[in-house]
């Protein structure tokens, strides 16, 4: 049985990429108010999100690593976009499922076409609803790239994501440092410390310490 979340939007990521401050995650943002932006053209975004240059500074390799997954791991990827986090989290997980969640239909659809060109039997792409993810089945870490910024009310949506993880579950929070060179508009960045107060009010402890990548920090936790 779903409990409700707070809304999961694909609204931002363009207006990110519009910003001199800003770049493009890759990933649907959550956030609770906001333009939502249509991605009529996935295989543009794919150009944008999926571009070789993301990964100098993403570093997608160090974070699955930080990640420790199980091969047979149940993982969540909220606001997958085109999938340049759920096809990597595929191979790391051979034996395993990936959920890939987004709200835009189209995006959802290059995704699927994706993963059958690359292979992938065990990425399987979810349409959320603006109050839920939607997932299946239970998961043991639900990886949140570049979009813990823009949910509202943070605390009682985490409080609310443990009904969706399998007991030991992991939330991972991959965002902006307060002085990356892009990124969302310096008022909506959150320090490390502001997301560990988020989170252990939303009953969550610290898992090993934070990862810090060339433009953004990597926080695990596990829910208590």
């Amino acid at each position: 049985m779903h409990r409700p979340f707070a809304p999961l939007l694909a609204s931002l990521v363009a207006a990110c990429a519009a910003r001199p401050e800003a770049a493009p995650s890759g990933h649907a943002h959550a956030h609770g108010m906001g333009h939502h932006h249509r991605f009529d053209d996935p295989a543009h975004w794919a150009t944008v999100f999926d571009a070789p240059e993301r990964d100098a500074w993403q570093r997608p390799d160090l974070v699955l690593e930080r990640l420790r997954l199980a091969p047979d791991a149940r993982v969540a990827d909220l606001g997958a976009g085109t999938g340049y986090f759920s096809v990597r989290l595929a191979r790391a997980v051979p034996s395993g499922r990936v959920w890939a969640v987004d709200l835009e239909p189209t995006l959802l659809r290059y995704l699927r076409d994706r993963v059958a060109r690359e292979g992938l039997g065990n990425v399987f792409p979810v349409l959320g609803t603006p109050s839920d993810p939607m997932l299946p089945e239970p998961v043991d870490l639900v990886l949140v790239v570049d979009t813990h910024h823009h949910i509202d009310h943070r605390p009682a949506y985490y409080r609310a994501l443990r009904a969706s993880l399998r007991p030991g579950g992991r939330v991972a929070i991959v965002d902006f440092t307060l002085d990356a060179p892009e990124g969302p508009p310096r008022h909506l960045r959150l320090s490390p410390e502001q997301v560990d107060s988020e989170l252990r009010e939303a009953g969550y402890a610290r898992d090993g310490d934070a990862l810090q990548l060339p433009r953004q920090y990597v926080l695990v936790y596990r829910a208590e």
